[in-house]
């Protein structure tokens, strides 16, 4: 079994696997690396009726639609728990690429850019980011109250989206699918980097100027 492989989370440990990863990856920082969006594919598609060919375990979808927001809307505010209590002197390591000062500054400027509300839904669909953002909204005072409110809207629309594009897809192509289901999932990860790869661009631009 292998935690970074879609298919195989969803394989070997079913439901259970599912709700673990989204934990991880919303709640700690160890989770950056996990595959929220193509799991979240290939749940829905396991739920479909295509799903024993395919995956070779069936899920109940309303099950996964119920479990599956509510993993991730828990992953996250602990996430911010950890962050408002612990996280502040992880992310002033200056000699790490990944927690450091200019990740907080970063933070400040998307919830300055989006607003609170918009940032922390907005973050939910964008790898890496879905990771650092509840901390970082910990670190920087954003009360759990209001960090909940908006967590529980990202949580369901981001989960609840990503699993049916798997479930009416797997649906939809029916016995076809499995030829498919790489390259599919190939392309949920590929759009689910765009953002990482404006937002970069964007920076570099900024730098230049």
């Amino acid at each position: 079994m292998n935690l970074l492989n879609a298919n195989s989370v969803v394989t070997s440990l079913g439901l259970v696997g599912v709700l673990f990863v989204l934990f991880i990856e919303t709640g700690l920082l160890v989770g950056l690396v996990l595959p929220g969006d193509s799991l979240l594919f290939v749940a829905g598609v396991s739920a479909s009726g295509t799903a024993t060919a395919v995956v070779g375990t069936h899920l109940s979808l309303p099950v996964l639609l119920v479990t599956a927001p509510v993993a991730a809307i828990i992953g996250a505010q602990v996430g911010h728990h950890l962050g408002a209590k612990y996280g502040r002197p992880l992310f002033k390591r200056p000699d790490n690429r990944v927690f450091n000062q200019s990740r907080v500054l970063r933070a400040e400027e998307w919830l300055a850019k989006y607003g609170e509300g918009r940032a922390i839904v907005l973050a939910r669909f964008v790898p890496i980011v879905r990771t650092l953002i509840n901390p970082l909204a910990g670190i920087l005072h954003v009360p759990a109250g209001r960090f909940l409110r908006w967590n529980l809207i990202g949580g369901v629309l981001w989960t609840e989206t990503v699993i049916m594009i798997g479930y009416v897809l797997g649906e939809k192509l029916k016995g076809s699918v499995d030829r498919y289901l790489l390259p599919l999932v190939g392309i949920i990860v590929v759009l689910s980097v765009v953002p990482i790869a404006l937002e970069l661009r964007a920076e570099r631009q900024r730098k230049k100027s």
